[in-house]
């Protein structure tokens, strides 16, 4: 199926809509106890991804945005959300392998 142009941008506004909204709204995530061994560190991206964005959003299936998209939220998400490089990576991981 061919998306025409019209589909396009009210799909790529929708988009930057979105993303938009995350940066204005953002994420007030208070700082947790410290995580013993074998905690976070050992989640893998899936888990990591519903027990993060869940605390502020409605979780969304990894197919609904683009590996873009995804770099982009996680970019200005990752912060908000108190993740690790390594962890966010891990979430953008499994975000992208939707797609």
């Amino acid at each position: 199926m061919k998306i025409t142009r019209p589909a396009k941008l009210i799909l790529g506004g929708s988009a930057l809509l979105w993303i938009t909204g995350l940066l204005l709204v953002g994420c007030a995530s208070t700082p947790g106890p410290v995580t013993p061994p074998g905690g976070i560190a050992s989640k893998g991206g899936a888990q990591l991804w519903a027990e993060s964005c869940v605390r502020c959003h409605n979780v969304r299936s990894p197919s609904t945005y683009s590996d873009a998209e995804w770099e982009v939220a996680m970019h200005h998400m990752r912060i908000r959300a108190n993740l690790t490089a390594d962890e966010s990576a891990r979430v953008l991981e499994f975000l992208k392998s939707a797609n």
